[in-house]
């Protein structure tokens, strides 16, 4: 029997998609005034849908880190470990409640959020249903202060199905989140309309988005 052997197909380094379908063009680099740490489920790191790198590569200095399960030690640091010395608070990118959230113990009362730059905001990139397993998994993230977003807009987010309006990417809950913080409603539009782009690249390799698996948080 002759087998074909497929080359696999060349990778860009820099967003870790096939060149063919690299995402680099819609890269729109800000400066947020909080810190901001991804915390990415191994299933997201080579889903094509997905929306969490083209959110890390476009915000300065942000920290992505793969994982379900944490080493507490290790998890402590990334929360709460800051290079300069200074004091940092981190919040979670969160709802207050949500359906079959883990109980665990109780969160934190929000910080002084006037000064987002004492701030670092942790935000999950998973599907909802992967989001409260690490939750569950991580009292640590447990225990910290949720953000919930304010009056957040429906989701355009349609290569991903959702079940709810309230339910953004990964990067739309992150570009209202900061804009939140720093009273800045202007300042994420430029990747919001970049992520327009991405969604309309991604949905012509799509022949029914409508089928497709749960938004991330």
């Amino acid at each position: 029997m002759n087998l074909a052997v497929h080359p696999k197909r060349p990778t860009c380094a820099r967003c870790l998609r096939a060149q063919s379908s690299c995402i680099c063009g819609w890269i729109t680099v800000l400066a947020p005034a909080a810190q901001v740490l991804i915390l990415q489920h191994p299933l997201e790191i080579h889903q094509a849908k997905g929306s969490g790198r083209l959110l890390h590569l476009s915000l300065e200095d942000s920290v992505l880190v793969h994982g379900e399960q944490f080493e507490e030690e290790a998890l402590r640091r990334l929360l709460h470990a800051d290079a300069a010395g200074k004091p940092i608070r981190p919040v979670l990118l969160y709802p207050l409640l949500y359906p079959d959230t883990p109980g665990g113990s109780p969160a934190q009362a929000l910080p002084d959020l006037s000064v987002p730059a004492r701030l670092r905001l942790v935000i999950l990139d998973a599907t909802w249903r992967k989001s409260r397993k690490m939750l569950y998994l991580n009292p640590l993230l447990q225990q910290l202060p949720r953000l919930p977003l304010v009056d957040p807009p429906a989701s355009q987010y349609r290569i991903r199905k959702a079940h709810r309006d309230d339910q953004l990417s990964t990067l739309e809950a992150a570009c209202h989140a900061l804009a939140q913080l720093e009273a800045d409603e202007s300042k994420y539009l430029p990747l919001l309309q970049a992520f327009d782009g991405f969604v309309a690249q991604q949905s012509a390799y799509l022949p029914d988005p409508s089928g497709l698996s749960d938004p991330p948080a």
